[in-house]
Formats: C-alpha cells, structure tokens, sequence
C-alpha cells in the first residue's frame, strides 16, 4: 500500500487533505481499496468524490493491481481513527479509547482524556489516574464519541 500512498498523498496534500488510513481487502463485492480522508472542519462529499476522480485516473495510469477492485474514498467519520504520532499530538485533550496489544495493570481498554503524546508513549487520564501507553503496544486508538452530540468536549 506504499505505491498508493505515494499516489495519493502528493494529490491530498495540494487541496489540504491528508489520508488517514488506506484498506485493500476482498467484500463480498469483491476486492475494494479504500482511502480514509480528512481536512480541517471535515471532508464532505464533494471533496471524496473530487479525490475518487484524481486518485482514480491516477491509479489507472499506473496500473499496478493486478486484481479487479472498487476505489471509495471515505471520511473516517467522528470516530476517527489515531494511527501516527501527529495524530495524538492534534486530538490532545480529546476524550479518546485505546485497545492495547498486552495488558497494562490487568486491562487492554482504556477511555479517557488524552494528555499528551512523549517519547513514543500517549498519556490518557480516566478513573483519576494517568495511563502511559507505549505507541508499540496501541493495537487500534478512535476518538471517543459522545451520543449526545459528536466527539466528547475539551476540558
């Protein structure tokens, strides 16, 4: 998924998107490549249909899938997902949730406020303590939604 990458990021970064995450993985469609996207305030609809078209006719240029497949584009939507340092780094003080790959003091799920990203390990605040989790051992990381209304509020 480099070759996508190296595809998409340059054509992201000229309408001031980034991609948050790439899928290539067979549905019951058959094979989909899927890119997750996102810029300040959101990406709409326009803006995954403009990139599918740019993205798309790229892809076919360089024509390097061997195998059939469907392109979407998508928003992570508000349960985004926290992949790269950068990304704990932007959602300081958001409430988020952690699965981690070992436990750590007897749990693998952690909600709470997230403090801060050093030295490759995110600090999370919940049940009045502070949680240090090294980046290796995040297995998956989302923002945290509240029903009531998007991502949970700073404090």
């Amino acid at each position: 998924m480099d070759h996508v990458r190296a595809i998409a990021d340059p054509i992201l970064s000229n309408e001031g998107m980034e991609l948050v995450e790439i899928e290539y993985r067979r549905e019951s469609k058959g094979w989909v490549l899927r890119l997750y996207i996102d810029k300040v305030g959101g990406a709409t609809l326009d803006d995954c249909t403009r990139i599918s078209q740019e993205v798309g006719r790229s892809l076919d240029v360089e024509d390097f899938i061997s195998t059939p497949y469907t392109l979407e584009i998508s928003s992570p939507g508000l349960s985004r997902p926290l992949k790269k340092e950068k990304d704990f780094m932007k959602y300081r003080n958001q409430m988020i949730k952690v699965k981690t790959v070992d436990p750590i003091e007897n749990r693998r799920q952690f909600n709470g406020k997230l403090l801060g990203i050093s030295e490759d390990r995110i600090e999370i605040e919940m049940d009045g303590g502070i949680f240090q989790i090294s980046l290796s051992n995040v297995a998956k990381a989302n923002l945290e939604i509240d029903p009531f209304g998007g991502v949970k509020p700073r404090h």
